[in-house]
């Protein structure tokens, strides 16, 4: 069973709804080894995302996704905005004009998004940045779906590996960004955006079970 434009906009209001309840974690992280505006930059745009869905969810999860791009592009300052919003967008693109998602579009949305981060933000993996939880994240949901998993399964295996790509950046030194400037003093410090990535694939999942 695929996902409609209404399971896509009932999952990014309990992203949002997630984003809220970790408002205050991903400032502290964010914090520790940047300009500490992650949290309540996140919680400002998924908050101007859910107001835009109560006007009107669009008809295609792909309409949902550019709503989705264009509100954080245009709502939320420093690198969340940019990022988050080419991952949608990027994602959109892929969604194209489909009345659902299924698994292989999934598939295809997630990659383009992670392409679409690693072009906005020109990391790779090991930079300690969202890509260290997105890479594994792809992976893993390429990996679910060759065992004919669902799209909720599918999701679910990609917040796992996402949950372990950001426990990662705890040992690593960051080479993008504001913590890139920290250097080694870095280290021993989870990354913001692989935090909040890892946060939203986990509300995406939740949603569609």
């Amino acid at each position: 069973m695929g996902c409609s434009s209404e399971g896509f906009a009932a999952a990014l209001r309990a992203a949002a709804e997630v984003v809220a309840e970790h408002r205050t974690e991903l400032i502290e992280l964010d914090r520790a080894i940047g300009d500490g505006d992650h949290g309540e930059n996140l919680s400002r745009g998924f908050t101007a995302i859910v107001s835009a869905l109560e006007t009107e969810v669009p008809a295609t999860p792909g309409a949902v996704a550019k709503l989705a791009a264009t509100t954080l592009i245009s709502k939320v300052g420093g690198a969340a905005g940019p990022l988050y919003g080419t991952a949608f967008l990027r994602a959109s693109a892929k969604l194209g004009d489909a009345a659902e998602i299924d698994v292989p579009l999934l598939l295809e949305a997630l990659r383009a998004a992670l392409e679409g981060v690693q072009a906005r933000g020109k990391a790779v993996g090991g930079d300690a940045t969202m890509v260290d939880a997105l890479i594994p994240a792809v992976s893993a949901a390429e990996g679910a779906a060759a065992a004919d998993a669902s799209v909720a399964e599918v999701l679910a295996a990609a917040a796992d590996a996402a949950d372990r790509g950001a426990e990662s950046t705890v040992d690593l030194v960051p080479r993008k960004g504001r913590a890139s400037y920290l250097g080694e003093r870095a280290v021993g410090h989870l990354d913001p955006g692989a935090r909040s990535t890892a946060l939203l694939l986990r509300a995406f999942a939740e949603a569609a079970r």
